[in-house]
This record gives structure tokens, C-alpha cells and sequence, in this order.
């Protein structure tokens, strides 16, 4: 199962945009995993690592939207 992600920057209007089967996010309250039909959250994001699926991204901060099996990220690159 997949879901579509999209991560936008200041710098990049589309910083990544595609499907993935995992998303992990350095959450304010520690890091958490969205996989397919993650239920609905909004969340500020800290200093860390974005991985998606095998892929890595460091991230200042951001914040990230899961809805109805789309992720939509806002991040400010280090």
C-alpha cells in the first residue's frame, strides 16, 4: 500500500513529490512513523531527519499535515 507525499521548501517549490509506504518525522514530541491510512494529524516538526521510505532529508523545522492518505510536509531545510 502507498500513499502520496509532498514536501514543499522556501527554496524549492516541490522539494519532493511522490508515493511512499513510510514517512518518518522528528515531531515535537518525538519522532513518529505515518504509514497508509495514518488517521488525520497536524504537527510541528524539529530539528532532524525526514526519512521517506529509504531516503533521507535534513529538516530544520516544519510542520507536516496527514490527511485522507496524503502527507503534506512544509520544511525549512538546514
Amino acid at each position: 500500500m502507498l500513499f502520496d507525499v509532498i514536501v514543499l521548501s522556501p527554496r524549492e517549490v516541490i522539494f519532493f513529490e511522490g508515493q511512499a509506504k513510510s514517512v518518518i518525522l522528528p515531531g515535537e514530541s518525538g519522532v513518529f512513523e505515518v504509514l497508509p491510512f495514518h488517521k488525520r494529524i497536524l504537527s510541528r516538526l524539529i530539528s532532524g531527519k525526514l526519512f521517506i521510505d529509504e531516503k533521507s532529508f535534513p529538516v530544520k523545522r516544519g510542520i507536516v499535515k496527514v490527511s485522507q492518505n496524503k502527507v503534506t510536509i512544509i520544511v525549512e531545510e538546514r
